[in-house]
């Protein structure tokens, strides 16, 4: 089957794989033709943006994020749109999530997590400072560069789907339950700045404890629990980490801790540097206003891929930690996170089949279309239907790599059905031969 060398395309973008989803927007690895620098593009569906009444509020939050210049925040490069998409060009952080870090090699030392905790606290403070909120920080919104340095995705642009009443507050409960404040759960309207606060709190438990504070399968026993900050901290916390951690998740937001209070706390301070950066004064605006006029000049052309989209080596590089490949094509299928690869060297159509063959009998309804397929669970679990998103690209003439990534559910259930799947793809996984001389 011969595969020609076709990618989708906008404007000066050549759009790649799909990084991650949510219930709004869609997010591409891209590339840049013209520099040839590596993006991250959100793409959000137009028509959804003005059924749910968005467009002022996207505007106010793309504008004021392309105005936040920080080294700890994702850059917002600059915004377009198409007949029915908008898409959101952002800097492409390469290191992987912080809590893949924690996935891998367990809790972080003090020195460590106090470390990206300075840089979480540098962020939202310099955010909160331009009047931006997050409202659902949590370890998979911190992501990591090439030299380790945290990097909060989705500041400003997680909130496009909530409202400020008449009395200022937010009212809308949103965020991951485990890291929601209790005043966000209790809906009597809250600030967004204490609200960020604490989950900066649970964060800095997270790595330090390299597991929850607040964690119940029954949704309101976990309420509860977050009402009375009902927690304990493990013995390795050090006494001033304890009493530290204790100031930030107080339930009552009024005698929560404050920004210039924790960067007067000594366990804080603790080898702390202050960021170093320049603020850009000129920064255009036109682009964010073109975006939703619909006069034909400012639309950008899209191109859609017909084929598996090919990768290079630069991007199985971009994808891989610290650029090493060996960690790319895991060996083990046992081995899988929130998302996995395997290659084959089958043919791509029947790569498809195999995985369609594969997860029906396991109660997945499957859409294909091209070389990409989703998956859905028909039975609701712990957060909602397991959804899964599979594509297959050309990374050599007659190679393959599959990817098999959750676009939604819970992850302990997506490892269950991943270990499921992967025994019905025993034919199509190629094991290299250096694997298979191991085993025999």
């Amino acid at each position: 089957m011969s595969i020609q060398n076709l990618k989708a395309r906008v404007g000066k973008y050549e759009v790649g794989r799909t990084l991650g989803e949510g219930t709004f927007a869609k997010v591409k690895f891209a590339r840049n033709s013209e520099t040839g620098d590596s993006v991250a593009i959100k793409v959000l569906d137009k028509e959804k943006v003005l059924k749910h009444k968005m467009v002022e509020q996207i505007k106010r939050e793309i504008s004021t994020m392309k105005l936040i210049k920080h080294p700890n925040v994702v850059q917002l490069y600059e915004v377009m749109a198409s007949k029915t998409k908008i898409y959101i060009v952002l800097e492409f952080v390469s290191g992987g999530e912080l809590f893949d870090k924690i996935v891998n090699h367990g809790r972080l030392r003090e020195d460590e997590a106090r470390r990206y905790f300075q840089q979480l606290i540098n962020a939202v403070d310099y955010c909160h400072s331009r009047g931006v909120y997050h409202r659902d920080l949590k370890p998979e919104n911190l992501l990591l560069d090439t030299y380790g340095n945290l990097k909060i995705s989705d500041f400003g642009l997680s909130a496009l789907s909530q409202q400020v009443r008449d009395d200022g507050l937010l009212h809308t409960t949103c965020g991951t339950p485990n890291y929601v404040a209790p005043e966000v759960i209790n809906d009597k309207g809250y600030d967004g700045a204490t609200a960020d606060l604490w989950s900066c709190g649970v964060i800095l438990f997270v790595l330090m404890a390299g597991y929850l504070p607040f964690d119940d399968p029954n949704l309101m026993t976990l309420y509860k629990k977050i009402y009375k900050a009902d927690f304990t901290c493990p013995a390795w916390f050090s006494t001033s980490a304890k009493k530290f951690i204790t100031r930030i998740l107080d339930p009552n937001p009024k005698t929560r801790i404050t920004i210039p209070e924790i960067l007067e706390n000594d366990w804080f301070k603790k080898g702390y540097k202050p960021p170093k950066f320049k603020e850009e004064e000129d920064v255009n605006l036109d682009d964010v206003d073109a975006v939703f006029n619909d006069s034909e000049e400012h639309l950008v052309t899209e191109k859609k891929e017909k084929t598996p989209a090919a990768m290079n080596a630069f991007e199985l590089i971009s994808m891989s930690q610290g650029l090493n490949l060996g960690n790319l094509f895991e060996k083990k299928l046992g081995m899988v996170k929130r998302e996995t690869r395997f290659t084959s060297k089958c043919p791509a159509n029947e790569i498809v089949s195999k995985l369609e063959e594969a997860a029906k009998p396991l109660g997945f309804n499957v859409q294909k279309r091209n070389y990409k397929m989703k998956m859905q669970g028909s039975k609701t679990g712990r957060k909602g239907h397991l959804n899964v998103a599979t594509e297959v690209f050309e990374v050599a003439p007659s190679l393959y790599m599959v990817e098999v990534r959750k676009a939604g559910g819970d992850t302990l259930e997506f490892h269950k059905f991943y270990k499921n799947l992967s025994t019905g793809l025993k034919d199509v996984v190629w094991k290299a031969e250096d694997d298979v001389e191991e085993k025999s």
